[in-house]
């Protein structure tokens, strides 16, 4: 069959679309829990190490996740060759147990580029692919220019496709009316958002929830938040690190044990905000060591933190009563 050109009318403007493998329907798809973002760990040299990848996931086999985000913002996906990328999905697929679900990062700055990612994501074993917004030319990124590109996508991706809005790092938020237009494709199921607007992702769930869509919060800084405006679960950095924890306050949320689970919370927001935004990844892997996991080296240009930086995490860790 040949593929087919469509013109649809998206917020306004009238966009082209290839439809090589339509979605007609809807496939139940369910993405609620926690999931660790893992860190890819590196050797001295800078090469990927498998070894200590697969010792982490042997680990995490103790931790109730959901599942794994593979070449996410925290495992340095823009630092990795195509081949580096789709190599460790692959590896992590041989040491995850089919029932865990393994959501991997196939965004790309292209279309074409990310379609092309997508499809070695899922021959390599990825259940779902996260794919982030293009943001280079991030003047251009429109909703018209985004829903064209998301719909081209989860129209060629033989797995379901999980948005990813994250500003920090692309400099846009995925607009909330390309979200809701998106919400309505049958192979889009959900939305990780790391912007950590409550307001925004509470509006998100309102506008979405008749569709099915689903949204998981992007950072256990908001976690709680996220739980108590209707998200399903979340995509949190700390989890590398305190995992167990992170999966207790989920627990909790989902059980409406509110009190105990603010206590948790906010125990977890000074060493969330350590792990990510304060000293990134650098941080996480440093924390991961304390904790019996192999965070490994980063790949350059990211450098190692300071004698002083690692001071400043410990305390972190110590002051919430982790250390």
């Amino acid at each position: 069959m040949f593929p087919r050109c469509l013109s649809r009318t998206v917020l306004g403007t009238s966009i082209s679309l290839i439809y090589r493998r339509p979605h007609t329907t809807r496939i139940p798809f369910n993405v609620a829990g926690i999931y660790p973002p893992i860190a890819t760990p590196f050797t001295e040299n800078e090469q990927v190490d498998y070894g200590k990848l697969q010792a982490n996931l042997l680990h995490y086999r103790e931790i109730p996740f959901r599942g794994f985000v593979v070449q996410g913002s925290n495992g340095e996906y823009a630092y990795l060759t195509k081949e580096e990328r789709v190599e460790v999905v692959r590896r992590v697929r041989e040491v995850v147990p089919k029932e865990k679900l393994i959501m991997a990062g196939s965004g790309c700055e292209s279309t074409q580029a990310t379609i092309q990612m997508t499809l070695e994501m899922a021959k390599s074993g990825a259940d779902a692919v996260l794919v982030v917004t293009p943001s280079y030319y991030k003047g251009k990124m429109t909703s018209s220019a985004l829903v064209h590109h998301y719909i081209k996508v989860a129209d060629h991706s033989p797995v379901p496709v999980v948005l990813y809005s994250v500003p920090a790092n692309t400099g846009l938020d995925l607009p909330v009316d390309a979200i809701i237009t998106l919400s309505q494709h049958p192979n889009i199921v959900g939305l990780k958002d790391s912007g950590g607007d409550i307001t925004r992702i509470g509006l998100i769930i309102h506008k979405t929830k008749q569709s099915g869509f689903q949204i998981l919060a992007g950072s256990a800084g908001f976690l709680l938040a996220g739980y108590s405006v209707g998200a399903v679960g979340g995509v949190c950095a700390l989890a590398n690190v305190l995992g167990a924890q992170v999966c207790e306050l989920e627990r909790l949320c989902i059980n409406n044990h509110w009190q105990e689970a603010q206590e948790l919370q906010h125990r977890l927001i000074e060493p969330n905000t350590a792990v990510t935004r304060k000293f990134g990844i650098p941080g996480l892997k440093q924390a991961m060591e304390w904790f019996g996991f192999h965070g490994g080296f980063c790949r350059s240009p990211l450098l190692p933190l300071t004698e002083q930086e690692i001071n400043e995490l410990r305390n972190v860790f110590t002051n919430n009563g982790w250390l």
